[in-house]
């Protein structure tokens, strides 16, 4: 099966593109804030493993539960699209283009610790 991939676009010179098979998880870090963690794209610098690449998202606050239903759906949709691949945007600043209407801006950071 081919491999579907989550995008995010925080400026415009910044994004990132995560297989879901790089996912850790999802979670509600605080009220308006859902955080996405990864394994990250480039090998820990330290030698320690345990740095992530994290998506955090900015959402409309007390949302939390439709957004992390939301982007689960979208997810498990992709994942069985008979074996086609994609790409889920869940957050474009640069566009305004977001998977929930309740999300409202990303950032992006790279081997987070």
């Amino acid at each position: 099966m081919r491999e579907s991939y989550l995008m995010a676009v925080s400026a415009a010179d910044d994004a990132i593109l995560i297989p879901f098979s790089r996912i850790r998880n999802y979670s509600c870090a605080a009220d308006q804030t859902i955080i996405i963690a990864a394994d990250p794209a480039v090998n820990d610098p330290t030698g320690t493993d345990a740095d992530q690449d994290i998506i955090t998202l900015t959402i409309t606050a007390d949302t939390e539960v439709a957004v992390l239903k939301s982007l689960a759906e979208q997810l498990l949709g992709a994942q069985a699209s008979h074996g086609q691949s994609g790409v889920l945007m869940v957050c474009d600043d640069v566009n305004s283009v977001f998977a929930h209407p309740n999300i409202l801006s990303c950032t992006i950071t790279r081997n987070a610790v």
